[in-house]
């Protein structure tokens, strides 16, 4: 199994900046991608951003694009997303997870692993 601890969650004021992390560890060679999802009180759970183990390839979602950037470090094992200019609307726990298969995914039934996610608040 693989277990995925996310951290860097937290209140911030609109216009801010916060980087989550994650870390992979357990049967980490059955990874060949991760990624973010959110999920806002009283909405369904939202794609975020993905990335490839392989080659560093990244999605991510028209509502973060030019904001959010996903990254990874292979030798930690570790996921990063890093948040700028907060908006309020991003108020969300954040979940991080993790796949088997190469080609990023956007759906939550494509992701086989899942954080417990870590709060993220915009205060506007």
């Amino acid at each position: 199994q693989v277990q995925l601890v996310e951290s860097g969650g937290g209140l911030v004021q609109a216009g801010g900046s916060l980087r989550l992390s994650c870390a992979a560890s357990g049967r980490i060679g059955m990874i060949n991608g991760m990624g973010w999802f959110r999920q806002a009180l009283g909405k369904e759970r939202e794609f975020v951003a993905a990335i490839r183990w392989s080659d560093g390839s990244t999605n991510h979602a028209d509502s973060v694009k030019g904001r959010f950037t996903i990254s990874r470090d292979n030798a930690k094992s570790t996921v990063y997303l890093q948040m700028n200019s907060l908006k309020p609307e991003d108020t969300a726990l954040y979940y991080c997870v993790a796949r088997r298969y190469s080609a990023n995914r956007y759906t939550p039934r494509d992701y086989d692993y899942w954080g417990r996610g870590t709060q993220v608040t915009v205060s506007s």
